[in-house]
C-alpha cells in the first residue's frame, strides 16, 4: 500500500511558521499521513532535531529537509544532514544537495509570487512540486507544473507549504515505497509517486493571517 506523505511543512524553526513539533505530529496523524518532510527556511537543525525525537513514533516518518532560497527560486532539499547556504545559483545549490545524496525538488516553480527557477536547470532536479496547497491560483499552477514535470520526466510531488498546523495534509504524495526514508528517496528517483491535493480553505488561511497580524502587533 502506498505511503501518504506531505513533502513541504514548516515548523517554528522557520521565522514565519507557528507549527510546534508536537502539533506537526498531531495534525499529520489526524489527516492520515504516513510521513512529513520538515522543510524550514534555509536551516536544517530543527528538522534534524524533530526527526530524531519523533520519527517512527505512532507510525509517522519525519523526513529532514530544508527549503533553500537560491538566487533563482526556492528548492526543497530532502534527506540531507548538513546546512546548505542560501543565495547560491541553482546549479551550485543542486550540486550541494546531490553531494549529500539528497533529493532536489523545484518548489512551487510557477507560483505567481515566487521567482521562477531557471528552466535550463530543471533537467537536473529529481522532482517538481506539482501541487502546493498554498499556491494561488491553485488549479493553473498545478496544471502548468504537471506539464513541466512530464516534459522533463521528473517525479511529481505534492506538499502543503504549511506554516499553521491545520493546513497540514491538504496536499500529499502517494509514494510506492517501504516505510523508511531511504526507500522513499529511491522511489522518488524512480518516479514512483503520485501527487494529490486541494487548496487550503479560505477559513484556515484567514486564521493564519490573523495570527500573523497578532504576532506583528506584539513585536511592535
Amino acid at each position: 500500500m502506498p505511503l501518504k506523505i506531505d513533502f513541504h511543512v514548516h515548523t517554528y524553526y522557520s521565522y514565519d511558521s507557528f507549527i510546534a513539533p508536537s502539533e506537526l505530529v498531531e495534525y499529520a496523524k489526524k489527516c492520515g499521513l504516513d510521513g512529513v518532510a520538515v522543510t524550514d527556511h534555509d536551516r536544517i537543525d530543527g528538522a534534524l532535531k524533530i526527526a530524531k525525537k519523533y520519527s517512527g513514533k505512532n507510525g509517522l516518518l519525519i523526513i529532514p529537509g530544508v527549503e533553500i532560497t537560491s538566487r533563482n527560486g526556492h528548492i526543497l532539499a530532502l534527506n540531507i544532514q548538513k546546512p546548505i547556504p542560501p543565495c547560491l545559483s541553482v546549479q551550485e545549490t543542486l550540486e550541494l544537495i546531490h553531494a549529500q545524496n539528497g533529493i532536489a525538488v523545484a518548489a512551487h516553480p510557477n507560483a505567481i509570487y515566487h521567482g521562477q527557477l531557471e528552466k535550463r536547470m530543471l533537467s537536473r532536479f529529481d522532482a517538481i512540486e506539482v501541487i502546493n496547497a498554498s499556491t494561488f491560483p491553485f488549479k493553473f499552477a498545478a496544471y502548468i507544473n504537471r506539464k513541466i514535470a512530464i516534459s522533463f520526466n521528473l517525479a511529481q510531488l505534492a506538499g502543503t507549504d504549511a506554516h499553521y498546523a491545520p493546513e497540514i495534509g491538504y496536499a500529499y504524495t502517494l509514494v510506492n515505497a517501504e516505510p523508511n526514508v531511504g526507500d522513499i528517496m529511491e522511489a522518488i528517483r524512480k518516479r514512483e509517486t503520485e501527487a494529490y491535493g486541494k487548496p487550503i480553505p479560505v477559513k484556515i488561511r484567514l486564521e493564519k493571517v490573523i495570527l500573523d497580524l497578532k504576532r506583528k502587533m506584539n513585536k511592535g
